[in-house]
């Protein structure tokens, strides 16, 4: 009986390692990050007198958080987090694919992609090697200013990634 239960309990104990064979962890923002990252991309905007709108996405490309300044135009929603959504599908910061996307570039189909909005202002959230978010902002005058404030938001949340 005693051997009994001591192989029901190996085996009791190992079940999760079978279980867990099909499947894979990965690390996504909690909304309370992604907020703070899209509050001080916002506050860098506003710093600079421009209006606009930041959304943060998960890994997935579901919007996890959205702000839109009081006076950002209305298409500034939909263009912010498109850039967030193409930073994470495509794995790269919406400038740098402005620039490899370009008339006669062999990836200048992209720009074709269904939701894909390559303009900058897009960029991608890393934590110890791994995607885990991206940040659009839209409404700054150009895509230079639109990084900078996405980039203010990344550097708000910083030390919280880095592990």
């Amino acid at each position: 009986m005693r051997q009994f239960l001591l192989t029901f309990a190996t085996l009791l104990a190992a079940t999760p390692a079978f279980a867990a064979e099909g499947t894979y962890d990965q690390s996504m923002l909690v909304p309370e990050v992604a907020l703070k990252a899209a509050q001080a991309a916002l506050d860098t905007c506003r710093k600079n007198g421009w209006q606009a709108a930041v959304a943060v996405v998960d890994r997935g490309g579901n919007t996890q958080v959205m702000l839109r300044d009081r006076y950002a135009g209305p298409h500034t929603v939909g263009v912010a987090t498109g850039k967030a959504w193409t930073a994470v599908s495509f794995r790269t910061d919406t400038t740098d694919l402005v620039k490899l996307t370009g008339p006669g570039m062999p990836q200048a189909g992209l720009r074709d992609v269904p939701g894909a909005t390559v303009i900058g202002g897009g960029i991608k959230i890393e934590a110890a090697g791994a995607l885990i978010a991206g940040i659009g902002v839209s409404g700054a005058p150009g895509g230079e200013s639109d990084d900078i404030c996405a980039k203010a938001g990344v550097a708000a949340i910083r030390d919280l990634l880095d592990f």
